[in-house]
């Protein structure tokens, strides 16, 4: 009777972990693409050599997450094509005593996106975003080249997680 009970109980126990998988946990729209193939972004704006720099990080990133593969455009179930419309830097500190002068900016770096399918559908388009702070030295441009590193970083993980979670 007690070896009954305990078999009549024992789908109850479970029922709750029904709903769970393991692996990626991709959008139902990317549940096919495995593989991406990630050319040099495109550079809309007037800072130099920035399309290598955010191209590079968001290829570590996407290597980092694991979700998918970064192959050439041979073997990739999708090409992730994007374009860097925007760099822009506001005052976000000024000196004390004399607003116009600023001793910290925040930096914004814009990507437009758009991942296409080997078929060339388009599966998912979009816009992100990365943004940091920096202090100013001497040369305004200098300070601003050295933390574009660290906004790129944060556009490629906004990047990857909407492309490889959905959000």
């Amino acid at each position: 009777m007690k070896k009954a009970f305990a078999l009549l109980l024992l789908p109850f126990l479970f029922e709750g972990c029904g709903g769970y998988q393991l692996g990626p946990a991709t959008p139902g729209y990317l549940r096919n693409v495995h593989a991406i193939a990630v050319p040099t972004f495109t550079n809309n704006t007037l800072e130099p050599r920035l399309e290598v720099l955010v191209t590079n990080t968001a290829i570590k990133q996407f290597q980092q997450d694991g979700t998918f593969r970064i192959v050439n455009a041979d073997a990739a179930d999708a090409t992730l094509k994007a374009e860097i419309i925007g760099v822009g830097r506001s005052p976000a500190r000024s000196v004390r005593g004399n607003v116009l002068s600023t001793t910290e900016f925040n930096l914004n770096l814009t990507v437009k996106f758009t991942l296409m399918g080997r078929d060339g559908k388009q599966l998912t388009a979009g816009a992100v975003s990365g943004s940091t702070s920096f202090f100013v030295g001497s040369d305004v441009n200098t300070d601003q080249r050295q933390a574009l590193p660290l906004a790129a970083e944060e556009l490629a993980r906004h990047l990857v997680s909407q492309l490889s979670e959905g959000w």
